[in-house]
């Protein structure tokens, strides 16, 4: 446990994990055609993930404001509390300014709204869900919001995940469904043109039966004479 906290002192260790929690997520819910990991822009930015929807790309980054939160978590005062919880609320608005700046572009193909995803859930608690506020301030979530970030920690974005893929399945029933209605009108033009040639042998049947009918009386007529 020592030699992990030394490994994750280090912010882009600590990138990395969440980054490789994030990509261990969505392989296990998603088909792999439904999500692409360090997915670049045009600016060469590179957002963790996007999931791969039929109306665009859902930008998911994953950030971990872990230093801020231990000061908070270990402040004594609540004088100490409301100041390290303001460097908290700070810093993470400026993870939020940033992935509304560089990854919601629907220029190229993105949905107007991405994920922050937080991978631990006291973090995300503290962040979204605690009562504690500073007065004269809007909650994080409101913030978010109004950029469009979604933040989502990993029970969440599970359940954002679940929601997709249900979404995903319908897509794929409705295109199932699409095929089996052109196969039921092929097979509906087929019935009909098997119906008249039907009817024409019908009609064909009907005449020579007639004309075995005749022939046969005229046969009987004959015998008999």
């Amino acid at each position: 446990i020592q030699g992990l906290q030394n490994i994750l002192k280090a912010p882009k260790q600590r990138g990395v994990l969440g980054e490789l929690i994030l990509g261990e997520l969505l392989a296990q819910i998603l088909p792999n055609d439904r999500f692409q990991l360090q997915y670049a822009f045009k600016s060469n930015d590179k957002v963790d993930a996007v999931v791969c929807l039929a109306q665009g790309l859902v930008p998911i980054d994953a950030k971990f404001p872990l230093e801020n939160f231990k000061r908070f978590w270990s402040a004594q005062t609540d004088k100490e509390k409301e100041e390290m919880h303001r460097f908290l609320i700070a810093d993470t608005k400026k993870h939020i300014d940033a992935i509304a700046s560089k990854y919601i572009l629907p220029e190229e193909g993105t949905l107007d709204f991405a994920l922050m995803y937080i991978p631990a859930e006291n973090v995300y608690y503290e962040l979204t869900i605690s009562d504690y506020r500073i007065a004269g301030q809007r909650s994080l979530i409101q913030y978010a919001l109004e950029k469009h970030v979604i933040p989502v920690s990993p029970n969440t974005l599970y359940a954002y995940l679940q929601t997709i893929l249900l979404g995903l399945r319908g897509l794929k029933i409705e295109e199932k469904a699409r095929s089996i209605q052109e196969l039921l009108s092929r097979l509906r033009l087929d019935f009909g043109k098997l119906d008249d040639e039907l009817g024409i042998l019908g009609k064909h049947l009907t005449s020579a039966t007639g004309a075995y009918d005749r022939s046969k009386k005229k046969f009987d007529q004959i015998h008999t004479r």
